[in-house]
């Protein structure tokens, strides 16, 4: 949208330099008595600051409002005509006339047929110029605001060849999918909406969870919400304190460690291997929630051992401690033996599982739900409710009779075989590409793979991650994961939304970029990076993280 001038516009034949401004209002304040003339008002308007949002019209007609409330021009003070103000600033007269309708109609100005538009006389004292001083935001928008200059920027998905994030596009599911949706359409104005969400999807949730994760729950102990981060929302904020500490994994999702530090918590990084979390040292700490994968780590991929699983729920027990279970990309697991859910082996009602759907159906369905002990489960209603509805009930009632019908269980075993397909051409990739200078490790159960890089440091990372955006690569660092830098950096690969010739392609423009990296900034020789490890770090040479 076209701005308003910034400078005044010299009169024509006048000739003089705009050096002769100042002294124009130098005039204006030795003569306060007389009243501002046409080119004083046009010069009103100039200096007027505005956030050049609008039309040019709204733009001119906000710049006068605000010096008339201000009190700059008094009531009854003659307005230059839309000709003569035309000319002044450089605009056409439609532009005016457009402007000066809109104060007239805002009773600011006043005009009668063949005379002049004057200011209207107004009621009361002149509003003052906005106040300088601004009073301290509270402290969660105190931290809202810090957290933001962590948060990644993501320049868009118009990259041709994106690793940071994606989602395999099925045609049979996008035409399924539609269908559900037209039929629920129609269903679902003649429904009763359930703040706990809708019975049959609660119903259908309940036999896929005993089905495929060996969880015994009811329907009342399901809470539908919007979305992972709306049920991470909803937890904190039930059963957390600020200043509460928390103990999570590391790596965890970025999301929900800015949720935690948005809430005021101490958290609590754990170091996880081979076999998970290690819990020796988490009674210690008394935290207040305990956030885990087990079984299948995100991002890393691990899986909690049993002896381990056990000793998290003794502590959880003793220690009145809450367990927020995330089952990330749990759907897709490629090998034959699925891992049960520590919400299975909870007999004291401690864990909280989170799921969603939108990895396995469509980034773009909002649709999430809690699975969570009786004794908790209204105060989590009562957030949610205070949060927002939730999840539209059209989705909830297309998803409802998607998963009874069995499509549901179809897609997903069409997924599985498409998503190893393209892990299988991206490691492959990476492997021939890297030429040694890349660790891969695939995760059996994910959507993603981390490439590890050990013979850069953290800030060469970064540089390649720069010079991957130039070619139109897309490439996540690991560190976005973790509290402190993890001891050599990584990439987080995600092959879901490219086609296996894509992904071959870019690990080819990642082989470039390590290239130029190498010939433009080589490390020195002989000497190892060091990098900080999270405080008690347990965590052997064998652990990717």
């Amino acid at each position: 949208m076209q701005e308003l001038p910034t400078t005044m516009v010299a009169r024509p034949g006048a000739g003089k330099k705009p050096g002769a401004h100042p002294a124009l209002q130098h005039r204006s304040h030795e003569k306060e008595a007389r009243a501002p003339s046409g080119e004083a008002i046009g010069l009103l308007v100039l200096k007027t600051q505005l956030d050049s949002r609008g039309a040019l019209y709204e733009q001119l007609a906000h710049r006068l409002r605000q010096i008339i409330l201000e009190g700059r021009l008094p009531g009854g003070q003659q307005l230059p005509s839309t000709r003569d103000l035309a000319r002044i600033l450089g605009l056409s007269r439609n532009t005016v006339v457009t402007a000066y309708e809109l104060l007239r109609a805002e009773q600011l100005i006043t005009s009668h047929e063949r005379s002049v538009t004057r200011v209207a006389p107004l009621t009361g004292e002149a509003r003052a110029c906005p106040r300088p001083f601004m009073p301290p935001p509270s402290r969660y928008a105190a931290r809202l605001r810090a957290l933001s200059i962590a948060c990644p920027t993501r320049p868009g998905s118009g990259r041709g060849h994106d690793l940071r994030d994606g989602a395999p596009i099925d045609p049979a599911l996008t035409r399924a999918w539609a269908r559900r949706l037209a039929i629920a359409a129609r269903a679902a104005p003649h429904t009763t909406a359930d703040p706990l969400g809708f019975l049959p999807l609660r119903t259908a949730l309940v036999e896929h969870l005993a089905r495929r994760r060996g969880v015994s729950c009811t329907e009342d102990e399901i809470l539908i919400v919007g979305n992972v981060r709306q049920a991470i929302t909803v937890i904190v904020r039930t059963v957390l304190n600020e200043g509460d500490c928390v103990a999570i994994e590391e790596p965890q999702p970025l999301y929900l460690m800015q949720a935690l530090r948005a809430h005021g918590a101490r958290i609590l990084g754990a170091s996880c291997d081979s076999h998970g979390m290690i819990t020796t040292d988490l009674a210690c700490h008394g935290p207040r929630l305990i956030c885990t994968s087990p079984t299948a780590h995100y991002p890393a991929g691990s899986a909690l051992c049993r002896a381990r699983r056990s000793q998290l729920l003794d502590i959880a027990s003793e220690h009145q401690t809450w367990i927020l279970e995330g089952g990330h990309d749990l759907e897709f697991q490629y090998c034959a033996r699925s891992n049960p859910l520590l919400r299975a082996m909870d007999f004291a009602g401690r864990v909280l599982y989170v799921g969603a759907f939108s990895n396995t159906l469509a980034p773009s369905l909002q649709l999430g739900f809690i699975v969570c002990p009786p004794e908790i489960r209204d105060d989590l209603l009562h957030v949610k409710q205070l949060d927002g509805p939730g999840s539209p009930l059209t989705e909830q009632v297309a998803l409802s009779s998607f998963m009874h019908s069995g499509q549901f269980d179809r897609h997903v075993r069409r997924a599985i075989a498409e998503l190893d397909r393209r892990r299988r051409a991206l490691a492959g990739a990476l492997r021939r590409w890297g030429r040694n200078r890349l660790e891969v490790h695939e995760i059996p159960s994910a959507t993603h793979l981390i490439a590890w890089v050990p013979g850069l440091t953290h800030a060469q990372l970064s540089r390649l991650v720069e010079l991957g955006l130039a070619r139109g690569l897309g490439l996540a660092p690991m560190d976005l994961h973790y509290c402190t830098a993890p001891r050599r950096p990584g990439l987080y690969m995600c092959y879901a939304g490219l086609l296996p010739e894509a992904l071959e392609r870019a690990a080819e423009l990642l082989a470039e970029c390590l290239d130029e990296l190498q010939a433009t900034d080589r490390p020195p020789a002989g000497r190892a990076p060091a990098h900080a490890c999270a405080p008690g770090s347990q965590a052997d040479d064998s652990s990717p993280h």
